[in-house]
């Protein structure tokens, strides 16, 4: 009767995988201090990164809305 739009998780449509690798630019510093990536529009979190950095990371976990890496040396 309401279709199958209850319970549509929006996080399967995240664009990373952990242990992938992606070649990315820094643009932002989140509060932490780490640096801010977007892959596909979707926020990446990179240890040790700064702004303005152009590094290939690998991705450490995902959530819902975002995900952590670190930089691939």
């Amino acid at each position: 009767m309401f279709g199958n739009s209850y319970g549509n998780d929006r996080g399967n449509s995240n664009p990373v995988n952990e242990g992938e690798e992606y070649d990315v630019k820094i643009e932002d510093t989140g509060r932490d201090g780490d640096g801010i990536a977007r892959v596909e529009g979707f926020v990446v979190f990179v240890s040790g990164a700064k702004v303005g950095d152009e590094v290939k990371i690998r991705i450490n976990s995902t959530r819902r809305n975002f995900a952590f890496a670190e930089v691939v040396e």
